[in-house]
């Protein structure tokens, strides 16, 4: 299945408010539109990988600082808490690995 990742991430109603565009077994690719504002911190029980096709996502994870610019990706490993700073803007693309028991969460990092 071949999907337009930017134009799936520009017909979204909101920011931060992700799409699942697939599953590979228990494993879920969602995009979504970052708009600068931050999110509160938050921690998952399997690593996540956080893909930044467009513009910067501004993170705090581990206590530590960082910017994650286009093209380049930052894995949150398992229960390690992080937060999108302000600033976060672009497209963001997300592979997580689901339970076998419960759905894809709605969004990723907006508390999902």
């Amino acid at each position: 299945m071949k999907t337009d990742i930017r134009t799936a991430a520009a017909g979204l109603p909101d920011a931060w408010s992700s799409s699942l565009l697939g599953r590979i077994g228990p494993t879920a690719v969602k995009v979504l539109r970052m708009d600068g504002r931050p999110l509160e911190p938050e921690s998952h029980d399997t690593a996540e990988a956080l893909l930044v096709l467009d513009g910067t996502l501004r993170l705090l994870a581990g206590g530590t600082e960082l910017d994650v610019h286009a093209g380049e990706m930052y894995v949150a490993e398992a229960c390690v808490e992080h937060a999108v700073r302000p600033g976060s803007r672009g497209t963001l693309v997300i592979v997580e690995h689901l339970a076998p028991h419960r759905p894809p969460r709605g969004n990723g990092l907006a508390g999902g």
